[in-house]
């Protein structure tokens, strides 16, 4: 396969390094979104969503970026094969009539040395406003030219917010599922031709 014209990947406005401006696809076979959440008050259950798509607008003026992300929900791995039916059940993320978890950004600021980004996130057709820090990890031109950039999220959000709200009382104390959830989004895109 012939190399493409190298494609810039990066740039620097106001002392930071960021991706070049343009249109920059998720690239899905190199992206991960991982959650974790406590089991039985005592350790962490931990999984991932394996197939995630979307498009990031970067802007001239970064921080009028904007992202766009689905995930698809039956992509979901949890490492047991009957806590992932479960997961996918009516009882939880009810895959049959609610496939894809939706984010759109509504805005983004400076964080520290990284970054904030707010947005709406849409799981069972509730949307409800979200926070996330996220971190630009670098930006190159791969083997065929194509501009390549990273990213690094992380929020925490109360499942029971989007009706995730199965649970089960032990008998010492506590319940089986924790209400927390942390989400952990390291993504890969790649800048759509001009």
């Amino acid at each position: 396969m012939a190399r493409g014209t190298p494609q810039a990947a990066t740039r620097t406005v106001n002392g930071r390094e960021v991706p070049a401006q343009g249109t920059w696809i998720v690239d899905p076979n190199h992206t991960t979104v991982t959650f974790e959440v406590r089991h039985m008050m005592i350790s962490k259950a931990r999984g991932t969503f394996g197939s995630t798509n979307g498009t990031i607008i970067v802007a001239d003026d970064p921080l009028q970026s904007n992202v766009e992300v689905t995930i698809d929900i039956e992509s979901v791995e949890s490492g047991a094969r009957d806590r992932d039916e479960y997961l996918l059940s009516h009882d939880f993320l009810d895959a049959e009539n609610y496939p894809e978890m939706i984010f759109r950004s509504t805005g983004v600021e400076t964080s520290g040395d990284g970054y904030r980004m707010m947005g709406e996130l849409t799981i069972k057709d509730i949307t409800r406003p979200i926070v996330m820090e996220f971190d630009f990890t670098g930006g190159l031109t791969d083997a065929m030219g194509n501009a390549r950039t990273g990213f690094r999220a992380s929020l925490q959000t109360d499942r029971e917010d989007w009706g995730l709200s199965w649970n089960m009382a032990l008998e010492a104390g506590g319940v089986l599922v924790g209400k927390k959830i942390k989400v952990v989004i390291d993504a890969q895109a790649v800048r759509a031709s001009k």
